[in-house]
């Protein structure tokens, strides 16, 4: 077996070295990452948006069964938001009610869908 001369090998040395406290540097940041997104995500509720698809198809479900004038303030007060409040949900969804008011939306929504008058 033909071993190389050991000066070749020294001049590797360096450069090694580098590539391996780069690789910790690297390791380093990746278990910070994850240690970050692992207690972020923790018990925290899903925010408004592609994430959250259900919620999305039971507002727009619901503004389409409300009729052209004071439906939308009747629900309001059915779920004991403000009108502005029940906006934010249903129509800008950039907010979502808790989850007993969503529960009663649906209820709400198949009542309407049944013919009977909620509330």
């Amino acid at each position: 077996m033909i071993q190389p001369p050991l000066e070749k090998l020294h001049r590797l040395v360096p450069l090694a070295v580098g590539l391996v406290a780069a690789a910790e540097v690297t390791a380093a940041q990746v278990r910070k990452i994850k240690r970050e997104r692992r207690t972020s995500l923790r018990y925290k509720a899903l925010g408004v948006g592609p994430d959250t698809p259900l919620w999305n198809e039971l507002a727009n479900a619901v503004v389409a069964t409300l009729g052209p004038r004071g439906d939308k303030a009747k629900l309001a007060r059915l779920l004991g938001v403000s009108r502005q409040r029940l906006h934010l949900f249903l129509v800008a969804k950039t907010a979502h009610p808790d989850a007993e008011r969503t529960l009663q939306l649906l209820a709400w929504l198949q009542a309407r869908q049944r013919g009977i008058a909620p509330g």
